[in-house]
């Protein structure tokens, strides 16, 4: 989930609990945003693994004590307030910063430091550019187009209708993804639902790892129609094999450059990820390595390499159109 959404979920959640107070507005904005200042700590997390992105600023712990420190010791200092009210308002947005990451792919430990467990919903993208752009729309309105311009009322009217619009986009999104597990259950060859920008969209996925060798088979399931495309799958070593020379069928250039590709990119230990293949032009074949994750706009991120005749490998990260790059292989 972007830093926008959060800020702006945990402005709205502030209005909710103490009304039109400027002070707990700004203490829950803040707060609401504060968990992923822990990309600060990224020299740090190398050594205390507890301080990484997602780490222990995204648990209970971290929040209750950030909410602490901010209620009773910081924020009555700034702007005069009760320290209990600030404590219950920072809180809260802390709370709400972790159901909204837990909401989406990249899971968050609730639990630390007494635990490891994870919180993943697989409802929603990381980054939806639904609700980024919703919230930059939304600050722009209410900072600066509505403020000191219109009645209370209006601005009121405004705040509500957000609220709305956020409490039905996440129920639209754990109400799909509800529907997504009962299918799994009916389709055994799939057992990872992975959520798209369209909430109607979803990709049914397995991955296997087994004697060295990475199976990724991925559907596209759309409500209403069932499976629209494939199901596709993919079949590498995990590591570069032996040899050198002309590459003749798709199979070798997947299997000679997946590991190029995985090294270029720390994508891969990230997300689901998928291939494919044609023949260059210039001679040798060209590879797309892609997420099926990272995506915007119909491109993927993901890393291109360039497999030459000589057996050279050539690699770069890069967005691209899987479906523009399906078309020209067929």
């Amino acid at each position: 989930m972007d830093l926008f959404t959060h800020v702006l979920v945990a402005y709205l959640i502030a209005y909710g609990i103490t009304g039109f107070a400027p002070q707990y507005l700004a203490a829950g904005a803040i707060a609401g945003g504060l968990p992923d200042g822990d990309v600060l700590f990224f020299p740090l997390a190398r050594r205390f693994p507890i301080l990484r992105h997602h780490g222990i600023t995204h648990s209970l712990f971290g929040v209750t004590l950030v909410a602490g420190v901010g209620g009773f010791l910081v924020a009555p200092h700034i702007a005069p307030g009760n320290p209990w009210v600030y404590f219950v308002v920072m809180e809260a947005a802390g709370l709400a910063h972790i159901f909204l990451d837990g909401l989406t792919h990249f899971s968050v430990p609730p639990f630390l430091p007494f635990s490891e467990r994870k919180l993943e919903l697989d409802a929603d993208r990381a980054i939806n550019f639904v609700t980024l752009v919703v919230s930059v729309v939304a600050f722009y309105l209410l900072l600066g187009v509505e403020r000191n311009h219109v009645s209370f009322e209006y601005y009121t009217w405004t705040l509500w209708g957000l609220a709305g619009f956020f409490l039905a986009y996440f129920g639209l999104r754990l109400a799909a993804r509800f529907w997504i597990g009962r299918i799994l259950r009916q389709r055994p060859e799939f057992s990872v639902p992975v959520p798209t920008g369209n909430p109607i969209n979803w990709l049914l996925l397995r991955e296997d790892l087994v004697g060295g060798r990475e199976r990724t088979t991925y559907a596209k399931y759309r409500f209403g129609r069932g499976i629209v495309g494939g199901p596709w799958t993919i079949d590498v070593p995990t590591d570069a094999p032996a040899g050198a020379g002309p590459v003749v069928t798709r199979e070798e250039a997947f299997a000679r450059t997946f590991a190029a590709a995985r090294e270029e990119s720390p994508m891969f230990g990230q997300t689901y990820h998928f291939g494919e293949a044609r023949p260059s032009p210039a001679g040798g074949w060209d590879v797309f390595w892609y997420s099926l994750e990272f995506t915007a706009f119909g491109r993927s991120a993901g890393v291109r390499v360039h497999l030459g005749d000589d057996g050279s490998v050539r690699a770069r990260s890069s967005w691209y159109s899987p479906a523009r790059w399906a078309q020209e292989l067929t």
